[in-house]
């Protein structure tokens, strides 16, 4: 009787779960379309995203910032139509989203996040009416997401200036100038090394569903708990690269525009959990 009960109560919860409906969006660019679900744990974001869609208000705008091993980022209603050469990032509706931080959603590839003003004018950090990005990102190793390095650089710093090493210092300078990426992957090298000399530890905690994810897909992991994340690209990610590997101007704007365009259906979640591999957080939402 238990375990017929127990059938019962799991039948209920699929067939509630596949009558429950969410919206897919569909990004349509010159380099491909792009599948992608909004957070409910976002609902403001969410509701917004929803509606400007809707309006058609994303339509015939470009991708006006777009920076290779980051992101791509569009939402700028003054792209529209705009001549070659114009500098965009400021344009918007005259409202911005309170930000909706949340510890399980992050910078991986494919994320959806929000743009924003700097700290300085928005100290609240909240986001953008329109304008949003998608994380392209890099690759990172389980030694430079667990490594505190801002504490490693200045034991560097001290045992450079105990010991006088010209060599080391001068690999250091030339990589920090030339090649940010190689500079963190020499100080994550020198830690064991560090740590001996200086009898302290520079291993931090960090989140093993992040961990996971900027080690075999990549992100963004330095704009984390910054900017609200609030959706991902569940299918067409190599839209992004191509995207992100276009020729740009010194303002990043890609020289050639690339136009968008959005439309969304409604679709079950099973659907979309079967189809696109995304997990909704339970079967009954």
């Amino acid at each position: 009787m238990r375990k017929l009960l127990f059938v019962i109560l799991i039948v209920a919860a699929f067939g509630c779960d596949q009558g429950t409906k969410d919206y897919l969006i569909t990004i349509k660019t010159s380099h491909g379309d792009m599948k992608a679900i909004l957070y409910d744990e976002t609902p403001l974001h969410k509701e917004n995203f929803v509606k400007l869609i809707k309006e058609g208000f994303y339509d015939s705008l470009i991708f006006h910032r777009v920076i290779q091993n980051f992101m791509i980022q569009g939402g700028d209603p003054d792209s529209k139509n705009a001549p070659p050469g114009e500098v965009f990032g400021s344009g918007g509706p005259e409202y911005t989203i309170p930000a909706e931080f949340n510890p399980k959603l992050f910078h991986k590839k494919g994320a959806i996040a929000a743009a924003r003003q700097g700290d300085n004018l928005n100290p609240a950090k909240e986001s953008s009416g329109s304008q949003f990005y998608l994380v392209q990102g890099i690759v990172s190793s389980k030694e430079q997401l667990t490594t505190d390095f801002n504490n490693l650089a200045a034991g560097v710093g001290q045992y450079l200036e105990a010991t006088g090493d010209t060599i080391l210092r001068n690999e250091l300078i030339a990589l920090y100038q030339g090649n940010p990426q190689g500079y963190m992957a020499k100080l994550a090298e020198l830690a064991p090394t560090m740590e001996a000399e200086l009898n302290t530890s520079y291993t931090k905690n960090f989140p093993v569903d992040r961990l996971e994810a900027y080690t075999t897909i990549g992100g963004a992991q330095h704009l984390d708990d910054q900017y609200t994340v609030f959706g991902e690209v569940v299918e067409g990610l190599e839209v992004i690269d191509k995207i992100a590997g276009q020729q740009t101007d010194q303002s990043d704007r890609p020289l050639a525009d690339i136009y968008l365009t959005m439309t969304l259906e409604e679709v079950s979640r099973s659907e979309i959990s079967s189809k696109y591999g995304y997990q909704y957080p339970s079967l009954n939402q």
